[in-house]
């Protein structure tokens, strides 16, 4: 029993390792098209070079500023109540969730030493949340959360019932 199933174990990890290779051929593709469109840049240069009648024309740049739409942005809804801070506004960024209170505050003590109004609150799922911040709409609590990503990536919005 045990002779089959090391078997059977090793014919599928074979298989799944012979199965997720790429092709050489795909490559070789990707090779060749990539040569053909750098020779045919080369050829068009030469001939426009050589055409002594050239127009250009120029199109000017037009700066684009990106606008984020933050309409589907995941949001989570729980009915928190406040366990250390100055209350909670409709959105709030999250940051940290813990199991002991204790950890919750050591965090909030930390974010506040940084600057940040953080504050400690608990979920009915008894989860002590770390606010980061908190905000009227949902635009600005996604901006707020978007900056902090780089140092806290978890970090998510959460709505007050």
């Amino acid at each position: 029993m045990k002779k089959s199933v090391l078997m059977g174990s090793a014919l599928i990890v074979a298989f799944a390792m012979s199965s997720c290779k790429s092709g050489e051929s795909a490559y070789k593709k990707a090779y060749e098209k990539a040569q053909a469109q750098q020779s045919n840049a080369t050829v068009n240069t030469v001939n426009s070079d050589q055409t002594q009648n050239n127009t250009v024309s120029v199109t000017p740049v037009q700066t684009v500023t990106p606008t984020t739409d933050y309409s589907n942005v995941s949001v989570r809804s729980e009915d928190v109540t406040l366990v250390n801070g100055t209350g909670l506004k409709a959105y709030s960024v999250v940051v940290g969730s813990f199991g002991v209170q204790a950890n919750a505050v050591a965090l909030q003590n930390k974010l506040k030493g940084q600057g940040y109004q953080a504050q400690v609150v608990k979920s009915p799922s008894n989860m002590y949340r770390v606010v980061l911040s908190t905000h009227n709409d949902k635009v600005s609590a996604a901006q707020s959360r978007d900056k902090v990503r780089s140092t806290y990536a978890d970090a998510w919005l959460l709505y007050q019932k």
